[in-house]
């Protein structure tokens, strides 16, 4: 029982008992004086004599118990906070306490102990950064390789909670932002294909099984391509990797070229079935009368009509997947001017900043290889390639001193193989493959010209903001406990968000949320991908005296979104995660008076870093953000304070720097700390005066 107690409760009950005791023994020396006296006379001294000697008693212990108190035991608690936090939270450093001037050696003993300790621990983090180096490098290559996979790929647990994505898969399954470490897959993705896949896979016992699926996102019903194939099958719910491919257009255009060949087929047959039946009924080798020839006329034209709309729409349809990738124009005319020149021809190229697709490669062996054969034709070797932009194509020529070439001849160049040894790439099928053309024509002054339209064109600009393609992962999330009790759950198996909001003043009835911001803890570390940080329009002027301490202006919330929109995301941010916050009374009820608003209750679990600081660092210390960082040696910059994600970070540093000395004080689950901090939140609800930022 008395364990339970700090130490100075412990203290006042040693001193409470001391009194209580001599007071105690002060009436028992004067009742067996008074009577071996025998004087009834004398009661009323020694009544007099009692109740001084106890009052002198109970004042001086008294006395004795407030020096004992202020010079021994606060500062003793003090410093068994920093020394917890030194141990725990990684503070380097001497401890200094002025008021442990009456403890003798103990608190020089205690700050020799913490530069020790962290001498100690820097000489064995610089041992451990020198072997774990070349770890470091390859898992930075691996991240940078698996960043630039083409696929979306995701890493799942075997209670389909995300362990790791991608920047593709975060695109493909068409989220607002970053997908959420410890989410569960089935927020982005329908479940029912991924269930029986992974339920199969499990069922086969093979563990090199791969399962393909579609699966369709929830979001804009995107449809996929997935193939899934287990990890860890040794468990009864293995995790399993997914990989992602977006077939949605791939499957539309096949859809609309198979309408267009079935509508082949149909505007096809029926005029050649009608001239098929003119023909069966004209005799051979005699002439069509006049509505015969008419009719064979007018099927015929209609066929070719046909073939000709029909041939168009497939030539556009071909677009649809185009495989060819963009090429840059100055990288294909430089491959060109070295192929000629290795050819022995003379070229000048001028320069155009167009983006092409195409394959470069082959329009670089066509154009290349028609220069050669013009130029075996004659006797010059100088040529002029260019390339300019005509609309939404680029035109390609080369000009050349001479006759035009012969169409026919063209012709002939076109059907033959490109490169010895490749008869299947001919000039024909570059152009088919391009769906284009190419065809002499005079280019003025005596001068002849090839034209080669290339499509899709476009301009070069600046090259745009780079999209972080990060990976996100945390692999210890595959072994993770899951607990159905929040209260029984262990503090590091957790998820957290940590949260700040600015406000149009600190009267919560009444005054507007401007800003809100939020991060996410998985694991006991900061994800710094996954971050929500957003102005919000509070509908009402912001007080000056408000944009003074967090610079916020009406015009930077003119056009943000309002209360409504921004309370759901940061709803779905926070969904089955610990909100924690510092002065959290003062965030959640701006946010709880919003539910009827947003149509969502915020029924999250709740932690106070006030009330965590109160319960590790005692409740006669300043709790106030700005303290609690400068206690436990976190720096928050000038630019950053007073902004909602400049103090977010903060919080959330401060509360990892926490969990490890709540673990150190015997506080291992939810439930054991929420208990703790209940008691203090009844010592200390007019402890902290409200900021606006710091909550």
């Amino acid at each position: 029982m008395l364990d339970r107690l700090n130490l100075r409760l412990r203290i006042l009950l040693f001193f409470a008992a001391l009194a209580g005791g001599a007071n105690v023994a002060v009436a028992i020396g004067l009742f067996l004086a008074y009577r071996r006296l025998d004087a009834p006379e004398l009661l009323p001294a020694f009544e007099q004599v009692g109740l001084v000697a106890g009052l002198v008693i109970l004042g001086l212990v008294t006395w004795i118990w407030y020096l004992f108190d202020a010079n021994v035991a606060l500062p003793i608690i003090r410093l068994a906070s920093k020394l917890r936090a030194r141990a725990h939270a990684r503070i380097d450093g001497g401890i200094e306490e002025p008021t442990a001037r009456y403890l003798g050696d103990l608190a020089p003993a205690a700050s020799a102990t913490a530069l020790t300790l962290a001498e100690t621990r820097d000489a064995l983090a610089e041992s451990v950064a020198r072997e774990t180096s070349r770890l470091s490098s390859e898992k930075a290559r691996l991240e940078a390789l698996l960043s630039d996979v083409p696929v979306g790929l995701l890493l799942c647990s075997g209670d389909h909670q995300l362990v790791f994505y991608n920047g593709p898969a975060t695109d493909l399954m068409n989220t607002a932002g970053a997908p959420g470490l410890d989410r569960n897959l089935f927020d982005y993705l329908r479940d029912g294909p991924i269930r029986h896949a992974h339920r199969r896979l499990i069922e086969a016992g093979d563990p090199d099984a791969a399962s393909d699926i579609l699966c369709t996102t929830v979001v804009g019903a995107r449809v996929l391509a997935a193939r899934m194939r287990l990890i860890g099958g040794e468990t009864t719910k293995p995790g399993y990797v997914l990989t992602l491919r977006d077939v949605t257009s791939a499957l539309a255009s096949y859809a609309r070229r198979e309408a267009l060949l079935a509508e082949v087929f149909d505007r096809i047959r029926r005029p050649a079935a009608n001239l098929q039946t003119l023909f069966e009924v004209l005799p051979p080798g005699s002439c069509p009368p006049p509505d015969m020839d008419r009719a064979l006329r007018q099927e015929a034209a209609g066929l070719a009509a046909a073939v000709t709309e029909l041939g168009a729409r497939h030539d556009e349809s071909r677009h649809d997947g185009w495989p060819l990738s963009l090429t840059r124009a100055s990288d294909l005319l430089d491959g060109l001017r070295a192929r000629m020149e290795q050819a022995g021809l003379s070229a000048e190229i001028g320069e155009a900043p167009l983006l092409l697709r195409c394959n470069g490669f082959e329009v670089i062996g066509l154009v290349a290889t028609l220069a050669a054969r013009v130029a075996a034709r004659r006797t010059g070797h100088d040529f002029r390639v260019t390339l300019t932009e005509d609309g939404t194509e680029a035109m390609l020529r080369l000009v050349w001193h001479g006759e035009p070439l012969p169409v026919g001849l063209l012709e002939d160049w076109l059907g033959e193989p490109l490169e010895p040894g490749v008869p299947e790439v001919t000039g024909r099928t570059v152009l088919s493959t391009h769906t284009t053309e190419i065809w002499p024509e005079p280019a003025g002054a005596g001068a002849s010209a090839l034209c080669l339209p290339l499509r899709t064109a476009r301009r070069t600009g600046r090259r745009p903001r780079p999209i972080p393609r990060a990976v996100v992962y945390d692999f210890e999330l595959l072994s993770k406990a899951r607990y159905e009790k929040v209260a029984e759950a262990r503090l590091e198996d957790l998820t957290y968000v940590v949260f700040d909001t600015e406000t149009t003043g600190l009267m919560p009835s009444q005054d507007e949320i401007v800003q809100i911001a939020a991060v996410r803890i998985v694991n006991g570390r900061r994800v710094e991908a996954e971050v929500l940080d957003t102005l919000v329009n509070p509908h009402r002027p912001i007080p000056p005296s408000s944009t003074e301490v967090h610079g916020i202006t009406d015009a930077m919330v003119a056009e943000a979104p309002d209360i409504v929109e921004v309370g759901r995301r940061f709803h779905k941010f926070a969904e089955g995660a610990v909100l924690v916050a510092h002065n959290a009374p003062f965030d959640m009820e701006f946010l709880r008076r919003a539910e009827p608003l947003i149509g969502r209750r915020f029924d999250n679990p709740i932690l106070d870093t006030v009330l965590l600081s109160a319960v590790l660092f005692g409740q006669s210390d300043v709790h106030s953000l700005d303290a609690l960082t400068h206690r436990l040696g976190i720096t928050i910059p000038e630019e950053a304070r007073h902004t909602a994600i400049g103090d977010t970070v903060a919080t959330a540093d401060a509360f990892l720097k926490l969990l490890p000395m709540l673990q150190g004080r015997g506080f291992e689950t939810f439930g054991a700390v929420l208990s703790e901090v209940r008691r203090h939140g009844r010592l200390l609800k007019d402890l902290n005066e409200p900021h606006l930022t710091d909550a």
